[in-house]
């Protein structure tokens, strides 16, 4: 399935990843919003985490260039250290609904979240990111 990736960290523009990974790979980048999640602050880099209705994450949807979807969700998982079944994971990808900052309209994209085990440790004693948006932490 062919979606949008929303990207809420290290992978939005200005930022490290999007130079290495997105940059001249897109299609559109347009700000989006993610409902029912709670930002972390991890080491150099954050983790949404599920939480129905706990707040918003703020980011981009990122839509890839026709003929670079499959070889930028295969390099995203890798940076992500996403490997589906596997619980060593740090992150999954899920599909979610994400709402576009411009029209209000929601829309499925892929979404890196926290994995399981990473997600109860950051319930427990993670840090959160006050307003969900990485570039405004502290």
């Amino acid at each position: 399935m062919t979606l949008p990736f929303f990207v809420y960290g290290t992978l939005r523009p200005g930022e490290v990843n999007h130079d290495l990974f997105l940059r001249g790979r897109t299609h559109s980048e347009e700000p989006g919003r993610l409902a029912d999640a709670v930002l972390y602050d991890g080491p150099g880099y954050p983790y949404a985490v599920d939480e129905p209705g706990g707040g918003t994450v703020s980011g981009e949807l990122m839509t890839a260039l026709p003929g670079t979807y499959a070889g930028l969700l295969a390099e995203l998982d890798r940076l992500e250290e996403y490997v589906p079944g596997d619980p060593r994971s740090l992150y999954v990808r899920v599909e979610r609904k994400v709402v576009r900052a411009a029209d209000g309209a929601a829309v499925r994209a892929w979404v890196y979240v926290a994995a399981p085990a990473v997600a109860a440790r950051l319930r427990a004693r993670g840090r959160a990111i006050a307003g969900g948006d990485w570039r405004a932490r502290v």
